[in-house]
């Protein structure tokens, strides 16, 4: 499952920089995460980084985007070749 950024985010780029797969942007008001993008991390750690680094909580699982460990790692691997 991809993950989400809700609208109590206060815009301070903690998140961005912790991204290994670059799917976080800033976006007016609020940052966005790209879906096809996040991987929640899988093939780099074991736990999402941004969610860590969030000082107000408001990175959570994107409803929409619901995805098994198996299709993150696919996600994750295709990620990869295009890089």
């Amino acid at each position: 499952m991809a993950l989400m950024i809700s609208d109590e985010c206060i815009a301070c780029d903690a998140c961005r920089e912790e991204c290994p797969n670059e799917a976080i942007e800033e976006n007016d008001p609020i940052y966005v995460i790209d879906s096809d993008r996040c991987t929640e991390c899988v093939g780099h750690y074991d736990e999402p980084q941004c969610i860590s680094v969030c000082p107000v909580d408001c990175i959570i699982p994107d409803p929409d985007s619901v995805e098994s460990v198996e299709e993150l790692k696919f996600k994750f691997d295709q990620i990869q070749e295009e890089d």
